[in-house]
């Protein structure tokens, strides 16, 4: 391969993961405009969010079969025209009821792209030079909740929040461009794979019998649906609460992405020393303490501005560790079952994240505990399941030094 069409696969399918993260992140400054517009709450509003992690979770099943039964451009085309038509809906829309509904079918077009760039990856790249594309596109990855609030700040303080879907849209239709032009049809269709449900369900099932796989996937799902929390959240306690504009709430938001991607780059390095157990072990425990802290903090009205961002950054530098370890060890029983055990620990992870944000659109209302109390119960919860389903995996399945997936970086 040419280094001239390297670049160009990565700058594509770096472009397809990036698409998921600017749905989520991009239009978060301009809560307060959409509930002003459609004469609805913030807490409302944030139901949107739920609505697109459920989404995502059942695309997350719904395209692993797609993909490998009709080739990997069909589906792909499909879910991006979906995701345009639905960003489209979305800057005309005139009811929260309506527009929670489009951020649903959004993401389920959005979904094409994460679990088709996944894919594409094994089928164009030799195995050895696998885990350095994923670490280019985790880097993708790592900067879009980064960029994509900052952006979304400005574009909302000068255009208002109609214009951030636009973008969104005319991005979709760039990277659905680019992905037909650009990319070699990678994978025969297989018409042996069947899309009937009891066969698709009974492979899902085999995967979850696994006790290695319900222990990591679970503990790693439930202490990050603490970051699904804290992304709901944040446009209701930063701009309902501390009253920063919109373009500050950007540039908070990306101060906080740099703890939880530090802390995965940290991650690889303290891997050399310490086994991915260690790891998961020991960063649940300081996640534990730090959120009692910042609950007791938040109970005795003892947090401003800077401390809450402060105890923020602490709590989602502990999950950039746990992370990319529960994932590793998750997927590392199967070596032949992978594609289905990725798409099934996916979408645990994002379904009990919509829960998380769910409850968040419930009961963050004017003060930061209730965000907090969710946080320590899902962390405390976590740290219960890693050692009660440690007791049931007879021999554990080790990950090669380095090779933890990242996860979702940032979400």
């Amino acid at each position: 391969m040419t280094t001239k069409k390297y670049i160009k696969l990565i700058l594509i399918l770096g472009s397809l993961t990036a698409l998921g993260p600017f749905s989520i992140d991009m239009y978060l400054p301009g809560f307060s405009g959409i509930a002003a517009d459609l004469n609805t709450t913030v807490a409302k509003v944030s139901m949107s969010l739920s609505s697109y992690f459920i989404g995502i979770s059942a695309g997350q099943l719904l395209y692993g079969p797609l993909l490998d039964r009709f080739g990997r451009k069909k589906p792909l085309f499909a879910g991006l025209l979906v995701y345009i038509l639905a960003s489209l809906g979305c800057v005309y829309v005139t009811s929260i009821d309506a527009f929670i509904f489009l951020r649903f079918i959004q993401a389920v077009g959005s979904c094409a792209a994460t679990v088709a760039s996944v894919a594409m990856v094994r089928d164009l790249f030799p195995v050895k030079d696998i885990p350095k594309v994923f670490s280019l596109l985790m880097l993708v990855l790592g900067l879009s909740p980064m960029l994509a609030p900052t952006i979304g700040g400005y574009v909302t303080e000068d255009y208002g929040w109609h214009v951030v879907f636009l973008i969104l849209m005319c991005m979709g239709i760039a990277i659905l461009a680019a992905s037909q032009i650009g990319l070699p049809n990678t994978y025969k269709p297989d018409t042996s794979i069947s899309l009937k449900p009891k066969p698709i369900i009974s492979n899902f099932l085999k995967v979850l019998k696994e006790p290695q796989f319900f222990t990591y996937a679970f503990t790693g799902a439930v202490a990050f649906s603490g970051l699904f929390s804290y992304v709901a959240a944040s446009p209701i306690i930063f701009m309902d609460i501390y009253h920063v504009d919109a373009k500050t709430y950007g540039w908070i938001f990306a101060f906080m992405s740099v703890s939880f991607i530090g802390s995965s780059q940290l991650n690889s390095v303290l891997l050399k020393k310490f086994t991915s157990e260690q790891m998961i072990f020991s960063a649940l425990i300081a996640q534990s303490v730090i959120s009692i802290v910042f609950l007791i903090l938040s109970l005795n009205n003892l947090l401003g501005l800077n401390e809450t961002i402060g105890m923020l950054f602490l709590f989602l530098g502990c999950l950039g560790i746990s992370n990319p370890n529960t994932a590793g060890l998750t997927l590392a029983p199967f070596a032949k079952n992978a594609g289905s055990a990725s798409a099934l620990m996916g979408a645990i992870q994002l379904g009990l994240g919509a829960l998380a944000s769910f409850a968040v659109g419930i009961f963050v209302k004017n003060s930061v505990a209730p965000m907090v109390a969710i946080m320590t119960a899902t962390t405390i919860l976590a740290f219960i399941i890693l050692n009660i389903g440690k007791s049931f995996i007879k021999e554990k399945i080790e990950v090669s030094s380095g090779s933890g997936n990242d996860g979702l970086a940032g979400h």
